[in-house]
């Protein structure tokens, strides 16, 4: 998977991917990773890559020039159209189906905002889609696109060590994830008496149960969209 990273901020993501995870899939060449800094397309002595904006207003607004030309030098290469997101507070909110449905792409783009927002003409006609992490407001995309880096790396094959953790992620199937237990047994509190039973199916049933428990509690939005099984119907009705 080829990940390219527009921003006039590179460190500030480079500084995510150092180790972990998404460094070590980019060292095992899982990912090709690529910056591209508008400012490097700018021609004034100041590398400008924002002004005010029509009509007035506090802040300052991306330019589409330099932005435009970060995106086709990303693309320079033949038939190298990527799939273009931006970071934004007003895109779509940003979950573990989008993550899946990135990490089955072969070129993907994320353009960082900075100030108050980016001219809309680059928009209309250079962004596939516009992507939030949060109903907040951070400084700039950097760090949103860090998070949708990490989501999605970790799913491609080969960059967990066992396939299955991811699969068993939260929100893998609209449920979030079961509570976890490990050594020693004797610590603050008990283990769960059916994770020590060697009873495989019986973990397994007990896993999803509090699956639903925990979602049902913290979570009960994503309940709407869950694929539900009889027995899952089951826990939720003792829920009740």
């Amino acid at each position: 998977m080829r990940l390219t990273i527009i921003t006039i901020m590179p460190e500030v993501v480079k500084a995510s991917f150092s180790d972990g995870v998404v460094g070590k899939a980019i060292a095992s060449q899982l990912v090709e990773l690529q910056f591209v800094n508008p400012r490097d397309f700018t021609e004034d002595v100041h590398q400008s890559v924002d002004d005010r904006p029509y009509g007035g207003g506090p802040g300052m607004v991306m330019k589409v020039e330099p932005l435009k030309d970060a995106v086709n030098f990303s693309e320079r290469a033949p038939n190298s159209r990527s799939r273009r997101v931006l970071l934004s507070a007003t895109g779509t909110r940003f979950s573990q189906k989008i993550a899946e449905e990135f990490a089955r792409e072969s070129d993907l783009t994320l353009i960082c905002g900075r100030y108050e927002g980016i001219d809309q003409r680059f928009v209309d006609q250079y962004v596939d889609e516009e992507l939030s992490i949060g109903d907040f407001v951070l400084s700039g995309g950097e760090l949103a696109a860090s998070v949708v880096v990490d989501a999605v790396v970790r799913l491609l094959p080969g960059t967990l060590g066992n396939p299955e953790s991811g699969q068993q992620d939260s929100f893998s199937e609209s449920l979030l994830g079961c509570p976890q237990y490990t050594r020693p047994q004797c610590s603050d509190g008990e283990v769960p008496s059916v994770l020590l039973s060697g009873d495989h199916q019986a973990i397994e049933r007990w896993r999803r149960q509090q699956s639903i428990v925990r979602t049902w509690q913290n979570r009960p939005d994503l309940l709407l969209s869950h694929q539900w099984t009889e027995e899952d119907i089951q826990t939720y009705h003792e829920l009740l």
